[in-house]
């Protein structure tokens, strides 16, 4: 009986525009994909399939001569602690630059396996301190420095190609969290200096959750494979010295990996470029609405990315009733997070939206606002 419900309940696919940070809308393509064959991970046709994701994650971020890439089964939080824990040697420490929950997580996956952390630490949304951060990648204990490129619990972009500089004068090696930003968000790795990087399935790769990512400087695999092996799962050497020979230590996601290949053939196809430019439009059809309807943005144009716009809620309106109209329209927005969940909320334009869903939004959000000062929505 419980199934039968849930059953009836699953929408269908696009009653919802999501304007999430993850998961996103994904093309009819990708969504078709997840029906492939039941396939041993075991395998020789899986191995091939891994093989082809591998390549074309290289291919994505244009590293195939520099880095390598391991796949995980799990959230982007998985491959972040997975590059967290396997990246500092015995007795070192890591550097986090924090401004939002996710460089707050990061302290915490160090502190979870023992390692020693140094933290620059700042209120969210405001832009990193060069200078302090300098401070910290200066620290002579300090052998890793780890910052969220965009820090989704605000919209800000931080500054990766200047602290990539920094880490490179001092022989540090730098650890990227760009799971929101990764092919939304111009991101060189050679450029910046990133010997770690992380992304996910569901992001603006626009696969499907379940599949996440670490880039890992070749040359760095010699020194974290003989650092402390912190976990089991979350082993990065584990996972690249089993996928190179066409394995993989544990139980893979594959209907989530069949997703991801055809995502990764439409990233490719359209060009990363592309893409970047494509987002920074629906961005700024979303920021100029904002500014139409008098709705005030929570950061100043220069920190903004091109993928999360932070508003504030007007005066008199709550989320919970802005939420629900704009559902109600085929809409979901995202609140804010922690202090902020009263006075801000978030709309991502990440996921296969188009002008046209960018116009129909704009209407709904001005009729919904209406109704609730009207005093209908409540």
């Amino acid at each position: 009986m419980g199934d039968a419900t849930a059953t009836a309940k699953v929408p269908a696919a696009r009653k919802w525009i999501l304007l999430n940070p993850g998961p996103v809308v994904t093309t009819d393509r990708v969504k078709a994909a997840m029906s492939g064959p039941d396939l041993c991970h075991r395998e020789v046709e899986f191995s091939d399939l891994l093989a082809r994701i591998r390549a074309k994650l290289l291919k994505a971020l244009a590293c195939e001569a520099t880095h390598t890439v391991a796949v995980l089964t799990g959230s982007g939080t998985a491959a972040v602690e997975a590059a967290v824990s396997s990246s500092v040697s015995a007795g070192r420490k890591i550097g986090v630059l924090v401004n939002g929950v996710y460089g707050e997580r990061i302290c915490e996956m160090a502190k979870a396996h023992g390692i020693e952390t140094v933290e620059l630490r700042q209120p969210w949304g405001e832009p990193i301190d060069l200078a302090r951060a300098e401070a910290i990648v200066a620290d002579a204990g300090v052998e890793v420095v780890a910052m969220v490129h965009h820090e989704t619990t605000t919209g800000l972009l931080n500054p990766v190609r200047a602290v990539g500089s920094m880490c490179a004068r001092h022989g540090k090696k730098f650890l990227v969290d760009a799971i929101s930003s990764m092919a939304g968000e111009d991101l060189d790795l050679e450029r910046d200096h990133v010997d770690f990087v992380v992304g996910t399935a569901n992001k603006c790769f626009h696969g499907l959750p379940g599949l996440s990512f670490a880039w890992i400087r070749k040359s760095e695999m010699a020194r974290i494979s003989a650092a402390p092996k912190r976990s089991l799962y979350f082993h990065l050497p584990t996972y690249i010295t089993q996928q190179d020979k066409g394995d993989v230590p544990f139980t893979p996601a594959v209907q989530v990996a069949y997703a991801l290949e055809a995502a990764l053939d439409e990233l490719l196809t359209e060009g990363v470029t592309n893409r970047i430019a494509r987002y920074k439009a629906r961005a700024t059809e979303v920021r100029r609405a904002c500014d139409e309807l008098g709705l005030g943005q929570m950061l100043a144009p220069e920190h903004r990315s091109n993928t999360i716009t932070t508003i504030y809620l007007p005066e008199g309106v709550t989320y919970a009733a802005l939420h629900d109209h704009l559902k109600a329209a085929g809409f979901i927005i995202y609140a804010g997070q922690g202090a902020l969940s009263k006075t801000i909320f978030r709309i991502a334009n990440m996921g296969e939206l188009t002008s046209g869903d960018m116009a129909r939004l704009v209407g709904e959000l001005t009729k919904a606002l209406a109704a609730i000062r009207g005093g209908k929505g409540k």
